[in-house]
C-alpha cells in the first residue's frame, strides 16, 4: 500500500510551510502500522479528554477543528531506506508553540535503553493539512536529526477515500523570491509489517462492530449496561430516601405499609455479612490471588528461559571463535 501521490497540496500562504509536489531526495520510506495506531490513539485520547473537560465545545465553536497532537517517530535508517517503527508523545506549549525539551530528552533516553538501535527520525502531528507553525517545530528538531521527517495524520473521516489518511513530508531548501527557504515536500511510502503487527491489526479488525457503527467493543457495551443498571438503582434508592426524609419531617403522611416494605428491604442487606458469605468470599478472593501469582511466576519463568537461551547462544558463538565448546547453563 503506497501513499497518494497527488501533487496538489493546499497550504497556507506563507512560504515556510509550503509543500512542493514530491521529494527529490531518493529516500525510501517504510511505515509500520504501530505508528499509525499510536498516533490515532493519541488523537482519540486527547479529543475525549477535551470533550470531558469542556474544551471540546470551545474548540468546535472556534472552527470545528479537533485538538492537534504532537509526537516523535523513531526507527532506523539503512542507507537510503528509512524505516519508521514506533513513536512517542511530545509536550507542546500551546501559547508559545515550543517543545518541552526536558520531556523530549527524557523520553528519548528511556526509549534508547529499550530500543538501542532506534533513533529519532522526525515528528508527527494531526490535521487536514500543513500549517505555518509546523515549520517552527520542524526546525526545533534539527539539532537531533538534521533532516527530520514529518508524518501528518488526517483524523477526518472521508468515506470516499481509499488510501490511508497519512502523509509523510521531508524538508528541502528552495529559493523563493530570491531567498532560500525550507519547505515541506511530499514523500512516498509503503506499509511494512512484521508477524506480531499483522496479528495485532487482525485482532483489532475483528473487534470492529459488525453493524458498522461507531460503538466500542463488546466489553464497552457490557460496562455501559452495568453503568445504566447502577444508575437506575441509585435513582430509585434516592427516591425512597427522599420519601422517608419527607415522611420524617411531616411533609408526607405516614404509610405503614410502605415502611414495612422498606424495613424488609433493609433487613436483607446484613445477610451479606454472614459467616458463610465471608468464607465463600475469602475463598474466591484467595483463588483469584493464587491465579494472579501463578501467572506472574509463569511470565517470570518464560522471561528467564529466554534470557538463558540468549546467554547460551552468545556463549556458544564466543567459544566457537576461540575454538572451544560448551554452554553457559
Amino acid at each position: 500500500m503506497s501513499a497518494p501521490s497527488d501533487p496538489a497540496v493546499a497550504t497556507h500562504p506563507q512560504a515556510g510551510a509550503a509543500a512542493a509536489a514530491s521529494s527529490s531526495s531518493g529516500l525510501t520510506f517504510k511505515l509500520h502500522p504501530l505508528v499509525i495506531v499510536n498516533v490515532s490513539d493519541h488523537h482519540t485520547r486527547v479529543k475525549a479528554q477535551a470533550a470531558c473537560s469542556g474544551d471540546g465545545a470551545s474548540s468546535a465553536a472556534a472552527g470545528g477543528q479537533p485538538p492537534r497532537v504532537f509526537g516523535c517517530v523513531i526507527g532506523v535508517q539503512r542507507g537510503r531506506t528509512v524505516e519508521i517503527f514506533n513513536s512517542f508523545e511530545l509536550v507542546l506549549d500551546p501559547v508559545s508553540g515550543t517543545l518541552d525539551r526536558a520531556f523530549l530528552e527524557k523520553k528519548q533516553e528511556l526509549y534508547k535503553k529499550v530500543f538501542p538501535d532506534f533513533y529519532v527520525l522526525g515528528w508527527y502531528s494531526t490535521g487536514s493539512d500543513v500549517r505555518d507553525t509546523d515549520m517552527q517545530i520542524h526546525k526545533a528538531l534539527m539539532d537531533i536529526n538534521e533532516s527530520p521527517v514529518y508524518l501528518l495524520l488526517n483524523p477526518g473521516i472521508n468515506l470516499s477515500q481509499k488510501d490511508l489518511p497519512v502523509t509523510i513530508y521531508e524538508s528541502e531548501l528552495h529559493v523563493i523570491d530570491g531567498s532560500p527557504q525550507l519547505i515541506f515536500v511530499r514523500a512516498n511510502y509503503t506499509i511494512e509489517t512484521v508477524e506480531a503487527e499483522r496479528i495485532s491489526v487482525d485482532h483489532v479488525a475483528h473487534l470492529k462492530p459488525s453493524d458498522g457503527g461507531s460503538a466500542a467493543t463488546q466489553l464497552a457495551a457490557h460496562l455501559t449496561g452495568i453503568h445504566s443498571a447502577i444508575k437506575m438503582l441509585n435513582s430509585r434508592v434516592r427516591v425512597i430516601h427522599q420519601y422517608l426524609v419527607s415522611m420524617q419531617k411531616g411533609d408526607m403522611p405516614l404509610d405503614n405499609s410502605l415502611l414495612r416494605q422498606v424495613s424488609s428491604l433493609v433487613r436483607r442487606l446484613p445477610a451479606m455479612e454472614s459467616e458463610k458469605f465471608q468464607d465463600d468470599f475469602l475463598m474466591e478472593y484467595n483463588d483469584t490471588l493464587l491465579m494472579t501469582y501463578l501467572a506472574m511466576f509463569t511470565n517470570c519463568s518464560s522471561t528467564m528461559n529466554e534470557l538463558v537461551e540468549k546467554f547460551n547462544a552468545t556463549y556458544e558463538r564466543s567459544t566457537a571463535r576461540r575454538g572451544g565448546r560448551g554452554a553457559f547453563m
